[in-house]
């Protein structure tokens, strides 16, 4: 199917001269149109145009720290397996047989050599290959001269480990991930530099937490990009940083976008805190960063902590959000002394996360009106929410 065709073929359920609006300048342009946020038909669209083409987001390598460590995920109906091979190298496969195309893995769990398929027991190694097809060739057969195991191997997604982020691009299109991040490393070289990504520690006690939301994963991405929401959402945060401290972020090229605050301020208990960056630039101490990075996660970047908020679409309506928490070197990510100030970073969180749920969960709602034109945004406020608008519009049309 040629461009042509699949626009032909997306204009079936949602007006294309719609998505065209969104592209037009912030005071003149609508936002997504309803159906992008309610119509299944169109999910199939947005599985493909973005989840498969662009690099997304599917876990982070600490949750499968240990060689042999396995656990499926599902991409919008997509299965995948994460596993932990014996270099330690994160990989991905596609959760299939090449056999019968059974699911192979129902569960995360701990294999000791290879993947085995449930079915009929046809085995491959943690780099994919095919080792063992049991009475391929009859009762205690277990070769054929008539089967090449080289060309039933698992079929490998394009992977790449970035600040312990899985990213995959399932349709091995987008450009290389090097580059894809580079102006956003770029941004954060003030803060941080290569060897400091190096230095993050993954919390293994107050280290994560998830929220289910009854909403589009697209609302979690549009609200985190703004600031405008603090005072109502938000007012006790607003109380320490308001709209005033914040700025804008608009990464170019249009690949990430959000707001940062001048008034952050380090968590303490006594004289305890957590160890920072050492190559954080001194004259912007206080200033934090919240990024999301297109299409499925979101990231805070501190002084002395860095969070990963990644999404897991579910359905048109549903979305799970899933928190991992790092701090710099293990001391403070794990060390005993500091075990109460982690329990509080992450319960702080936790309770901003909750709060947001209530806007996005509200913005769904509101979708089913057949009166909403996709909405108008405020010229001054909403700049990075429309810029990941246009990055949706732009991958569809």
């Amino acid at each position: 199917m040629d461009q042509n065709q699949k626009n032909l073929a997306l204009s079936q359920i949602l007006d294309i001269e719609k998505l065209k609006n969104v592209e037009k300048p912030i005071d003149k342009a609508n936002g997504l149109p309803n159906e992008c946020y309610t119509n299944r038909d169109y999910l199939a669209f947005e599985r493909e145009r973005v989840f498969c083409s662009k690099w997304t987001v599917i876990g982070v390598g600490s949750s499968i720290p240990n060689v042999g460590d396995a656990k499926p995920y599902n991409l919008l109906g997509i299965p995948l397996i994460i596993i932990r091979d014996k270099d330690m190298k994160v990989r991905v496969f596609h959760n299939v047989c090449s056999h019968r195309g059974f699911k192979l893995l129902e569960k995360p769990c701990k294999l000791k050599n290879v993947i085995t398929c449930p079915y009929h027991s046809w085995s491959y190694n943690f780099n994919g290959k095919l080792i063992a097809t049991p009475h391929i060739g009859g009762l205690n057969k277990h070769q054929s001269t008539k089967f090449d195991k080289n060309k039933s191997n698992l079929k490998e997604v394009r992977t790449k480990i970035w600040m312990d982020i899985i990213f995959v691009n399932i349709n091995s299109n987008e450009i290389d991930f090097d580059q894809y991040i580079k102006p956003l490393e770029d941004r954060w070289s003030k803060f941080i530099n290569k060897n400091d990504q190096k230095s993050i520690v993954y919390s293994n006690d107050y280290g994560h937490f998830s929220l289910e939301v009854k909403s589009n994963w697209k609302f979690a991405i549009e609200n985190y990009c703004e600031s405008y929401h603090l005072p109502t959402i938000h007012p006790e945060l607003n109380k320490v940083s308001n709209i005033n401290d914040h700025y804008h972020i608009q990464g170019l090229p249009n690949r990430f976008a959000g707001q940062g605050s001048k008034k952050y301020e380090q968590p303490m208990k006594g004289n305890m805190k957590f160890n920072n960056f050492p190559n954080w630039e001194k004259n912007i101490s206080k200033n934090s960063e919240y990024v999301a990075l297109f299409p499925n996660v979101m990231i805070g970047l501190h002084i002395d902590h860095f969070y990963v908020f990644w999404l897991e679409p579910i359905s048109m309506n549903k979305t799970k959000e899933h928190m991992e928490m790092y701090y710099v070197g293990n001391d403070s990510a794990n060390g005993e002394q500091l075990k109460e100030l982690r329990k509080e970073n992450s319960r702080f969180w936790n309770d901003v996360m909750l709060e947001d749920v209530k806007a996005i969960e509200g913005m769904q709602e509101g979708r089913q009106s057949p009166v909403y034109n996709g909405g108008n945004f405020s010229p001054v406020m909403d700049q990075p929410t429309h810029q990941f608008h246009k990055w949706i519009a732009n991958c569809l049309i």
